[in-house]
């Protein structure tokens, strides 16, 4: 791959850029990528075998790319990232929001929330990435950072197996994460209200006071339930309640946010600024997390983030990708402004997935990685990775 902090950024071609200010987008490429896992894991919707993700090649007219990726069933998104295809081959690869705007308003009678939104993310995010490194520099310092050169993570993981006693085997994958430097931890609920505070009770005693401890039900409950979870785990000093119920059910997460002292979060599984303006407006949430290869991709994101700064509402964006989502995710971080800012801030986190996922890293050529609980932002051009095109090979399927 062409390393553009050293062929681009003193070449003549970037000062015919800096005037002219336009490059051809030659082509785009999906690569859906699959494995198997070594041992099946489940949350409270459904069981994973596999692994899966679906990236896209955006490549400039000198052959330079951007890479992105999709939330979603890659089997799904593909298909819809080659039909914007047409849309975009030839087309000025810098006017990243008037493509925004178009692939939007092509499908908008037909895919306002969901997979076409999540094939649009993928394309947003490796504009962004192409544009930057055309200029040599992170994304992060075009969208207006950075505004921190790194980001508190926390471990998402905490996944059922088939076998063995759930609170046993999550009190030791709790401790490893400590182990390991974090000092915070999500756990995944839904398993039934007994055993869930069951679990709570347990994590928190084997971890201490000072590890800061989220849950996440993945909409398992409705409001009557999940108010009574969240009354009997309120003393346990729980950073957010994630997910308590659908995401449809707004009434219900307003029922779970007023009867609870713990902060509300979602947004997971919802899209667009307009999908965010009655979460904002009728205030629902506590916290917001919109996922940057699901809702818009880094252009949406920072609008939503923006809008949520206007009504006081804290972002922390979902990421359940590979390193090219986690790349992606840390450049809108470091835009993100403190919310409230002050002496002392609550500042944005970032998601770190420590469930199997065999790909996850695999397509990087240096993984991103965590040191006492701290990821650093990216400063190379693009998102700031570089792409394993022989790992892509590996793992890709059809």
């Amino acid at each position: 791959m062409v390393r553009v902090g050293a062929h681009h950024r003193d070449s003549p071609a970037l000062l015919d850029l800096i005037g002219v200010s336009e490059v051809k987008i030659r082509d785009v490429k999906t690569y859906r990528l699959d494995t198997a896992l070594a041992e099946p894991f489940a949350y409270s919707q459904a069981w994973y075998e596999r692994r899966g993700a679906l990236l896209v090649e955006i490549v400039g007219e000198d052959g330079l790319s951007g890479w992105g990726e999709a939330f979603g069933p890659p089997m799904l998104t593909a298909p819809i990232v080659e039909f914007y295809k047409s849309l975009l081959v030839s087309a000025d690869a810098f006017a990243i929001e008037l493509h925004w705007q178009n692939l939007y308003n092509r499908l908008r009678d037909h895919g306002q929330k969901g997979l076409a939104i999540e094939a649009l993310s993928a394309i947003d995010i490796a504009l962004w990435d192409l544009k930057a490194r055309y200029l040599g520099l992170p994304v992060h310092r075009l969208m207006g950072g950075p505004l921190r050169s790194r980001v508190q993570a926390y471990a998402t993981g905490f996944y059922r197996k088939s076998g063995g006693d759930p609170v046993s085997y999550l009190i030791d994958e709790a401790r490893q994460r400590a182990d390991a430097g974090f000092t915070a931890i999500k756990l995944k609920l839904g398993f039934g209200i007994d055993e869930d505070v069951r679990l709570c009770r347990s994590i928190r005693q084997a971890v201490g006071e000072a590890m800061t401890i989220m849950v996440d039900a993945n909409h398992a409950y409705d409001a009557v339930a999940a108010i009574r979870l969240g009354r009997h785990i309120e003393d346990l000093d729980i950073c957010w309640f994630e997910e308590p119920v659908p995401p449809e059910d707004l009434q219900g997460y307003r029922r779970v946010k007023s009867a609870l002292r713990i902060p509300i979060a979602g947004g997971e599984a919802e899209f667009t600024r307009w999908g965010f303006r009655p979460i904002l407006v009728d205030r629902v949430l506590d916290i917001l997390q919109p996922d940057v290869c699901a809702a818009g991709g880094l252009s949406e994101c920072k609008k939503i983030a923006d809008m949520a700064n206007a009504f006081g509402l804290r972002v922390n964006p979902h990421v359940w990708g590979t390193g090219v989502a986690l790349a992606a995710s840390l450049q809108l971080i470091a835009t993100l402004p403190d919310n409230p800012p002050s002496l002392n801030p609550i500042a944005p986190l970032l998601e770190f997935d420590q469930s199997e996922h065999p790909i996850r890293m695999a397509v990087l050529t240096e993984p991103i990685s965590q040191q006492a609980g701290w990821v650093e932002v990216p400063t190379g051009p693009g998102l700031g990775i570089e792409i394993d095109r022989a790992a892509i090979t590996k793992f890709l399927i059809g």
